[in-house]
């Protein structure tokens, strides 16, 4: 899959298109690509993806924007193994957010890109003030029909899971309240963050639970606690474990967000080794206990709960 930072000023090829932020790739997003893939195919032409960076709400409002459920370099790892060929990423600034929709229209997706068909969500907005939508799009492909320049718009309506509207929200709310069976069952995959590992301060190895810490570049996450989780990256197949997303609060205060992974039955050298870390179950939120012992015999009740789970489920 090639990935573009910016929209040229004018296209090397046509393609099909799709547009959205993506966050999370959840089961509507993939009906959305599914439906892309077989229209490309269809047509002869590259399945395309503009998505924009950062998130239009988080320009407008950052502090009150939501969690991202991916950060960029995820939501690009699940797009291509959506089967996508290309993907532009369109940096969402001043200009971009002052842009009208019809120009937003003939400079990005007529003449920057090409779009010979066009597919977007039911509840799709663009341009200055959210002004454009589906009926906006379809008045241009009226006008542009018969010359170079045409496009076939579709729509898509919203995508049901026994009767729930898969939404980012929707998946943001369930990992929010812990329940990573509903997360999964939206997402179409376990919720998962990828990242390498890198040094940390070695005090899981101290206390008996060498830990591989994982970087996390977001300061937020739209879930914490306590996890059973299998991990990607290290050998053929995942391997099973325990991990701890949050701040630490017993060891540090004011820490950043970390990513600590306690392996079952493993040993090696991980450090440098990028990594997908697979969020299964929630054990617990995040504690602040009375010392040391008090964590370490807690950590020891996590491993055992894990391992009763991640066994029951025919991943151990």
């Amino acid at each position: 899959m090639r990935v573009f930072r910016s929209v040229p000023p004018t296209a090397a090829r046509p393609v099909a298109l799709t547009i959205g932020n993506f966050d999370g790739v959840h089961l509507g997003h993939r009906e959305m690509l599914r439906r892309l893939r077989d229209a490309a195919d269809a047509r002869g032409l590259p399945a395309a993806v503009l998505t924009f960076e950062p998130h239009p709400r988080e320009f407008f409002a950052p502090d009150r924007a939501p969690l991202r459920l991916t950060g960029l370099r995820d939501k690009l790892r699940l797009l291509s193994g959506c089967g996508v060929d290309e993907v532009h990423v369109c940096r969402f600034d001043y200009r971009l957010a002052q842009m009208l929709p019809e120009e937003f229209i003939e400079r990005i997706l007529v003449r920057g890109l090409a779009a010979r068909w066009v597919l977007i969500g039911d509840d799709f907005r663009f341009g200055a003030r959210r002004g454009g939508d589906v009926g906006t799009l379809r008045a241009a492909a009226e006008r542009h029909a018969g010359t170079p320049t045409a496009f076939e718009l579709e729509g898509l309506s919203s995508f049901l899971v026994d009767g729930l509207r898969v939404s980012s929200t929707a998946v943001r709310d369930a990992l929010s309240a812990g329940d990573m069976g509903l997360a999964e069952a939206l997402l179409g995959a376990p919720y998962a963050i990828s990242g390498r590992i890198v040094h940390g301060d070695k005090l899981g190895r101290e206390l008996g639970f060498p830990t591989a810490n994982v970087w996390v570049p977001r300061a937020q996450l739209p879930l914490s606690g306590i996890f059973a989780v299998t991990v990607s990256g290290l050998a053929e197949r995942p391997l099973p474990g325990v991990a701890s997303l949050g701040v630490r609060p017993t060891v540090k205060a004011n820490g950043r967000t970390t990513l600590e992974v306690h392996l079952f039955d493993f040993a090696g050298d991980v450090y440098g080794r990028p990594v997908k870390v697979n969020f299964l179950h929630k054990l617990r939120d995040e504690a602040k206990y009375d010392g040391l012992p008090a964590l370490i015999r807690q950590i020891g009740i996590d491993c055992e709960q894990a391992r009763a789970w991640l066994a029951a489920a025919k991943l151990m």
